[in-house]
């Protein structure tokens, strides 16, 4: 599959601090990647670096076969950025806006009306930004971005401080985009809920390294089954459970009983939720998760302090 973007052992370093380090990515052609990890893992050091804004300490990047640190300008063509829904003219409706950035790019003026299309805002457009909620600024600096139809679209954080209802519609706009439109969309977040819904694939970076990357389909395929379960005394059921082929762990809802590769989840349930009641456990719930992002990125990510763990 062909790349839209490419980084090899991209690093940065700040003073004796490692920001990033040997990143190597690849984001396919067209993809909605998202791009996850805790705030500090050095997720926006490296978009800055993709887009030219900051130079690496070693290693290379590449945005559409053009290398970033040979060719700024050139690779900064193919790329339109959102890192913060800001720099906006108050004063200036969302249109008039827009024109200053195309004149500055050199683009037609058929562009505004293009971009205000995709990203449905062509009966706001004459409205000033300073009576604009985050959500339309938010898609103003999304249409911003598109000026130029770029193959490329880099995006930090872009539902950042929405109300649902603005996540919900900016999840959807996304997830259309590359049909739309033709673009690749890399996507920074730290929200697994909305990667989840949104992304074709995913790179995952923890303490400035990427720990994980691919498919999402396939990554969750590829995930061992999970119980979750529901107990009166944890320590004890963690007892009981020794005798079972899994990994126990402490989680926000209970407990998470991660199955060796190719266990039958249902059945080892039904055999978990025996033993517990034989031993005089009180089981709340107990059943098969499906798999998911989260479990993806508990199973990559080093947690930021450590779980217990049961067995």
């Amino acid at each position: 599959m062909t790349a839209a973007i490419e980084t090899h052992d991209l690093s940065r370093r700040f003073g004796r601090r490692a920001a990033v380090e040997a990143v190597s990515m690849t984001v396919p052609d067209r993809a909605v990647y998202g791009f996850l990890g805790r705030n500090g893992a050095g997720k926006t050091t490296t978009l800055r670096m993709l887009l030219g804004l900051l130079r690496p300490s070693r290693g290379q990047a590449r945005i559409c076969g053009v290398d970033v640190g040979r060719d700024r300008i050139g690779a900064a063509r193919k790329v339109g950025a959102l890192l913060e829904a800001h720099g906006f003219y108050g004063n200036l409706t969302g249109r008039e806006n827009l024109d200053l950035t195309r004149t500055l790019m050199g683009v037609p003026a058929t562009e505004i009306d293009r971009v205000l299309e995709v990203v449905e805002m062509r009966d706001s457009a004459r409205r000033r930004v300073s009576d604009y909620s985050l959500g339309m600024r938010q898609r103003l600096g999304l249409a911003r971005a598109m000026l130029g139809a770029p193959p490329v679209l880099i995006l930090d954080e872009p539902t950042n401080g929405l109300d649902p209802d603005g996540i919900a519609d900016m999840r959807r706009f996304l997830k259309d985009l590359p049909a739309r439109t033709g673009a690749t969309v890399l996507l920074s977040s730290h929200l697994l809920g909305e990667i989840e819904q949104t992304a074709t694939h995913v790179g995952i970076v923890d303490q400035g390294r990427l720990v994980l990357e691919g498919d999402l389909r396939a990554l969750k395929a590829d995930l061992s089954p999970e119980i979750l379960l529901k107990v009166d005394d944890p320590v004890r059921a963690s007892s009981v459970l020794r005798a079972f082929d899994l990994a126990l762990t402490a989680h926000a809802d209970g407990l998470v009983a991660r199955l060796r590769s190719g266990a039958e989840a249902d059945n080892t349930a039904a055999a978990m939720n025996r033993s517990l009641v034989e031993a005089g456990v009180s089981v709340f719930s107990i059943g098969a998760r499906a798999a998911s992002l989260e479990g993806i990125y508990r199973a990559a990510s080093a947690p930021a302090a450590p779980e217990p763990e049961f067995v």
